[in-house]
């Protein structure tokens, strides 16, 4: 039998914390809770916690300040952001420092676990034993590892699955609905912006120049497909 998924929930409104913990729990997933930023940033640290929900607006540290930190330590778990600040760059935002996935306030249970289930999902899922060379990049689908010129690149789970439906393709254009469609699965919640917001991040990180994309270039109009 598989281990439950162990999920990390820093929310300070003890209402939301009580419900997401039961519906969580009723799903199976272990689940734990900090309150405030601080004790969310230690907690989401340690050995095994598979996931991450993180409110934004925490008392100490925010959201934003706890998922800024922990990628800039090279934390790779699925972090998906709840918040009640829903304007796009609030959601610009979050993508652009690594979240996984981000679900604006009031939200129906029924879809936040069906994303916490896909990021789980994506986090978990086999590759194939194939390691892809283009130029200076070398991409080791089982191990779902990036090295570029030799030096490892930390990539979210996301971040990995967008360049590996890009590689799929072989060349081929997909459309931002296409890869949406790829990483999330059908009945998506994402958006067109999301998907771009990965492609600066991936340029960013693999790209000598992500001003003038070698390996990740735009399709005007259509949409992106990668240089072999």
């Amino acid at each position: 039998m598989s281990k439950a998924a162990s999920i990390l929930l820093v929310e300070d409104d003890p209402s939301i914390a009580v419900v997401l913990r039961m519906n969580l729990e009723a799903e199976g997933y272990r689940v734990n809770v900090a309150d405030n930023g601080e004790t969310g940033l230690a907690e989401a640290r340690k050995e095994g916690v598979d996931l991450l929900l993180l409110d934004v607006m925490l008392p100490g540290l925010n959201g934003f300040e706890i998922l800024r930190q922990l990628r800039r330590e090279g934390h790779t778990l699925p972090i998906i952001v709840l918040s009640a600040r829903s304007s796009e760059i609030d959601k610009v935002m979050g993508l652009e420092l690594g979240a996984e996935d981000y679900v604006t306030k009031p939200f129906g249970l029924a879809e936040l676990l069906a994303r916490v289930r896909a990021a789980l999902r994506r986090a978990a899922a086999p590759a194939r034993d194939v390691t892809i060379r283009l130029g200076e990049l070398e991409i080791d689908e089982g191990r779902r590892e990036v090295r570029r010129s030799g030096v490892p690149v930390e990539l979210t789970a996301t971040e990995f699955d967008v360049l590996l439906a890009l590689v799929a393709a072989k060349g081929r254009v997909l459309s931002r609905e296409q890869i949406l469609e790829k990483i999330y699965g059908p009945g998506h919640h994402g958006t067109a912006r999301t998907i771009d917001n990965f492609l600066m991040q991936l340029r960013s990180k693999l790209e000598a120049d992500p001003q003038a994309p070698r390996h990740l270039v735009t399709v005007r109009g259509v949409g992106y497909r990668i240089v072999l």
